[in-house]
């Protein structure tokens, strides 16, 4: 039986809100519209004072809080209450701050304010308090896979943390892609000059430190490690994953985790793709790595030609190496840590004999990182000669090398003699077969499609993690083969819940990059392993014990929800019902929007606690020339662009009525129809960014809300309503400019083709 549900309302009169608004009479509103029996007034409810107000209320029995103030997204520590249901009404920013503060125009205003009072009270009615669906216990144990700079940071941070790690190591040494490095580019900026000019103290190469840190994983009692091994299969899920490791030897060993990090690195651009520089002509012309082992190998002797063992004279670095160049074979992007590293290159060089011709070969110098400009002032006062040319081309010339380029100061052809040259290749992302790939096959509507879907497979790398999920065995991928974690919005974060990538295999980047990237890793795999054991979300609802369920004798089995999740946190039992896994779900609510018969809510969010906010709007009659405009803003870009607007001062129209969604895959087409039946003029849906730099927190949100309402323009046509009145915009946190000119102009829309003729 259900807990009694026993209500409790508050209206904060600061931050102007009692000056601007008739705060009485929004009290009536909440007690006799929306039925609240006692509604308190309170001068700042986020003042401790207020606070305490609402903690002996809870302590007296209430369960359920409607709380009207300031937006929802601000004081979210303040009101954050254990064990109780809360809505609230955006009052301050959704309101007042919005709306200029003329006589004219308070009529509307108030309008605005009991409106969201009365979708507060509504909601509020329709919620439920979550309760933890204790799918598993704490699991500490964090599977690293990666022996690199990367995976050994990763297991080093974990281990500080008092977590343990398992190490998984493909090869039979720690290190990976660097451990063959001679020296590293500093972590530093220079420390200070002198009144000359010179500096003191420059950042100089240092040594790469491989070799301690593979000392200190091999000595850390938290770590274990697993040399020459793989993952043959991996299932499960945040807090309960099970992975088998395999050794070359065949013996295999079942850990369970709480938590994985993908640190799996990168693999060197394979220069063979590079004729056109007599790359593998001749032993004169070396990769970036390649000279990194010859340099170590000399160990601070002069470096030789290795053709004839003669000491190099001179040298040039070819900077973009097959690089940011859409050729067919070459990488169509800036690996970022080239330049620095030629720098430090030709530095052996001139460290060894500072006579020796040492050019760098450049079309765009980039030098990211703490030394960055210093190490490149660094190489100039050094006499490493920096020229802003293309090369062509690298032909043999007798016993030395000619290298074709374009001068492109001066716009014409050159050439200069050396004895080695040294190509600046970069970052391959060392990542498993892409999960799109693998599903084209079975989504291939004709033979041609299959066979081409097939060809790529058989080109893929090997499976990397083996996962036992129904979209693939590998983390999905964006661009160019990286993994798909956003680089501005959630770094980490992938479509496999409690799966984090962590280095080059998310984007190309130098050590320090890497290293600092394996360290925020970990802590989200610590995150995710606590909340699991917590039954809550991790990003970006971090905490939110709700997760999905469904009315079985309602379900059609049409399979929208298994397919439509973006995190692959819905299977099908054997009688294709879905069955969701709790500790995967982000609750994003894309299931919900995606069923058609709305046989899937959250406790806490649901197609009912939405729909109850749209009727709860007081619809004027067709000539009161007061239309009303429907807003379903995501949570997370859209809704704070409108409250961080109204901070700023922007003016937006009064007659738009903004409902927070927690992602447009969330929208019900229900709601469309049950608010333009209710005499709604206009419905604007604001969600994130959806192209290939998508910035949806939850993936395809946005595209698949675009992609449901791309047939609503027929509805409408059929129901004599202009396709005008519904528009879906993509909007960044940044806009707050545009965003409330969107709503602005929708409002303008309705002004030029009339009221809805659904109206009462």
């Amino acid at each position: 039986m259900a807990a009694e549900k026993k209500f409790a309302g508050y209206i904060c009169t600061g931050c102007g809100i009692s000056e601007r608004l008739n705060v009485n009479q929004l009290q009536t509103v909440a007690t006799r519209e929306g039925k609240i029996a006692e509604v308190k007034q309170h001068a700042r409810l986020c003042a401790p004072d207020g606070v305490q107000l609402i903690r002996d209320d809870i302590a007296a029995g209430a369960t359920h809080l409607m709380i009207a103030g300031c937006s929802r997204r601000s004081k979210m520590e303040v009101f954050n209450f254990a064990n109780v249901a809360m809505s609230r009404a955006n009052l301050r920013e959704g309101v007042i701050w919005a709306r200029p503060n003329a006589p004219e125009h308070q009529e509307t205003t108030q309008e605005m304010a009991a409106d969201y009072i009365r979708m507060a009270c509504a909601e509020l009615k329709y919620l439920n308090i979550p309760s933890p669906s204790a799918e598993q216990k704490l699991n500490k144990n964090i599977l690293v896979v990666g022996g690199g700079v990367t995976g050994m940071t990763a297991a080093l941070e974990v281990a500080a943390a008092g977590y343990p790690a398992h190490l998984v190591c493909d090869e039979g040494e720690l290190g990976g892609a660097w451990k063959d490095l001679y020296k590293r580019v500093p972590f530093r900026a220079a420390a200070s000059e002198v009144p000359n000019g010179r500096d003191v103290d420059l950042p100089l190469p240092e040594e790469p430190g491989i070799a301690e840190m593979i000392a200190q994983v091999q000595a850390n009692q938290r770590i274990t490690v697993h040399l020459n091994a793989h993952l043959a299969k991996t299932s499960g899920a945040p807090g309960r994953f099970a992975a088998d490791i395999c050794n070359t030897a065949g013996a295999t060993v079942t850990e369970n985790f709480g938590a994985i990090i993908q640190a799996s690195d990168f693999k060197p651009y394979d220069a063979k793709q590079l004729p056109e520089f007599a790359y593998g002509k001749t032993p004169d012309v070396v990769t970036n790595f390649e000279l990194e082992r010859l340099a170590k190998e000399a160990n601070g002797a002069p470096l030789k030609r290795p053709s004839d063992g003669k000491v190099v004279e001179s040298v040039t670095f070819i900077q973009c190496a097959g690089q940011r160049s859409e050729q067919d074979g070459h990488l169509p992007y800036c690996s970022g840590f080239c330049c620095t590293e030629s720098i430090k290159q030709a530095l052996y060089f001139k460290t060894q004999n500072p006579d020796c011709d040492t050019t760098i070969l450049f079309d765009d110098l980039r030098t990211p990182g703490a030394a960055g400009e210093d190490f490149y002032r660094c190489g100039q006062q050094e006499m490493v000669t920096f020229s802003k040319g293309k090369a062509s081309a690298v032909v043999k010339n007798g016993a030395g090398l000619t290298v074709k380029f374009k001068d492109l100061i001066l716009n014409e052809d050159t050439e200069l003699n050396c004895d080695l040259v040294v190509l600046a290749t970069g970052q391959v992302p060392n990542n498993g077969p892409d999960p799109y790939a693998q599903l084209a096959v079975d989504e291939a509507e004709t033979e041609e499609e299959k066979e081409a879907a097939r060809r790529k497979l058989e080109v893929a790398p090997p499976s990397i993690l083996n996962l036992d999920y129904r979209q693939g065995t590998d983390l999905p991928q964006l661009k160019h083969g990286f993994v798909d974690s956003h680089f501005i919005c959630f770094p980490y974060e992938t479509r496999r819940t409690g799966i984090y990538a962590a280095g080059p295999v998310r984007r190309p980047m130098d050590m320090k990059q890497a290293m600092d990237d394996a360290a925020g890793a970990a802590m989200k795999a610590i995150q995710a392993a606590e909340s699991a054991a917590n039954s809550a979300a991790v990003h970006p609802r971090v905490g939110d014990l709700s997760y999905p369920k469904f009315r079985k004798e309602g379900c059609t089995q049409c399979k929208r929800c298994t397919v439509e999740c973006p995190f692959g946190a819905i299977n099908e039992d054997e009688q294709k019902y879905p069955v969701f896994n709790e500790s995967r779900c982000r609750r994003c609510g894309t299931c919900m929007g995606a069923c058609p018969v709305r046989v899937i809510s959250f406790e806490n969010y649901s197609i009912d606690s939405v729909n109850q906010q749209i009727k709860a709007v007081d619809i004027p009659d067709e000539f009161s020339e007061k239309p009303r405009i429907l807003v379903l803003a995501c949570e997370n870009d859209a809704y704070p662009a409108l409250d961080m607007a109204a901070q700023a001062g922007i003016e937006t129209t009064p007659f738009v009525r903004v409902v927070p969604v927690r992602c447009l895959g969330s929208v019900s087409l229900s709601w469309i129809t049950d608010s333009l039946s209710s005499g709604f003029d206009g419905i604007v849906l604001m969600g994130c960014r959806r192209d290939e730099d998508y910035q949806c927190h939850f993936v395809r949100g946005s595209a698949i809300a675009a992609e449901r309402l791309s047939k609503v323009g027929d509805t409408l046509t059929q129901l004599n309503l202009e396709p005008e009145r519904i528009v879906v915009h993509e909007v960044a946190i940044t806009d707050l400019a545009r965003a409330p000119r969107l709503l602005n102009d929708m409002a303008a829309t309705i002004e030029k083709i009339g009221m809805s003729s659904f109206k009462f």
